[in-house]
């Protein structure tokens, strides 16, 4: 079974990506709801609660963990996959999602992007917009450096994006403010970008009004399709991996909050209506 994890239930974007993508294989989807958002969180605390909920996943029958956030990605991945799985949980694998959308976002990867088959690296200017604590870490930097060091990269926090997702707030005036105010110093460069990743899975939720501000010949880059694929590649290289996964396309979700606002709100996100378990997350030591 594929565990799916994210602060709320911004990660069913991604969720349903992997639906359409890797139908077969069975999920759990967990939203800690009751923590959420983690973008102004620190680093400690995002891996301990990150880590508190992907032995969750573990001791549910998961033997793959997404992360399908960018904070705890930027945040814990590391921590996690260094030090947490080879002391605790060897037989256990969690992955992120920057790596992928960095290899996107610079055009480094045949079908990193889906419909672009065949990529050319990128020169010239791209960007990130993400949480607080993502452009903190400087997670999407240090790969871009890496990586891409041919590139210019622009990084942009966009405080109350992800916290109005989860409020449900995805049109009118006050997120249109708020998204204008968070991309205006990104479009209003001597060098604007030519593409744009919406570095946290909430993000693409706002894309009618992000789609609205930003000029047409500037790409915009949602992570959903862009994790399924890269899972779908990872899978196929690592078939040992693949191997020990459930098929029998079963959904199961749960929250560290109420059951019927996680499923209501979560359903209209997903496309199609679900219902979840409540779940309480035990202390890692």
């Amino acid at each position: 079974m594929i565990g799916v994890f994210d602060s709320g239930f911004g990660g069913l974007t991604v969720l349903s990506s992997l639906f359409k993508t890797l139908p077969q294989y069975d999920y759990l989807f967990i939203a800690d709801s009751a923590r959420a958002p983690y973008g102004a969180r620190s680093a400690d605390v995002v891996t301990e609660y990150t880590t508190e909920t992907i032995e969750w996943l573990f001791d549910q029958g998961c033997t793959l963990v997404v992360l399908a956030c960018n904070t705890a990605s930027a945040r814990a991945l590391r921590n996690i996959q260094q030090l947490h799985l080879p002391r605790h949980r060897p037989d256990r694998r969690v992955l992120g999602v920057v790596r992928p959308s960095v290899e996107a976002l610079a055009c480094l990867r045949p079908g990193a992007i889906p419909g672009e088959t065949t990529p050319s690296p990128m020169t010239g200017v791209v960007a990130v917009l993400a949480t607080e604590s993502t452009i903190a870490s400087d997670s999407y930097g240090i790969e871009i450096r890496k990586l891409a060091p041919h590139l210019e990269l622009i990084q942009q926090a966009c405080p109350l994006w992800a916290a109005m997702v989860e409020a449900g707030e995805l049109e009118g005036a006050g997120p249109e403010y708020f998204l204008r105010r968070s991309l205006e110093p990104v479009l209003n460069r001597p060098r604007p970008p030519q593409r744009i990743l919406l570095g946290c899975t909430h993000y693409p939720l706002l894309l009618p009004i992000i789609r609205r501000i930003v000029p047409r010949e500037i790409r915009i880059l949602p992570q959903t399709d862009i994790v399924a694929e890269s899972l779908a590649d990872w899978l196929n290289r690592h078939p040992e991996e693949e191997s020990r996964l459930s098929r029998n396309g079963q959904h199961r979700f749960a929250t560290t909050d109420d059951v019927n606002w996680f499923a209501s709100h979560g359903s209209r996100v997903l496309g199609q209506p679900f219902t979840a378990e409540r779940v309480r997350l035990k202390a890692v030591r």
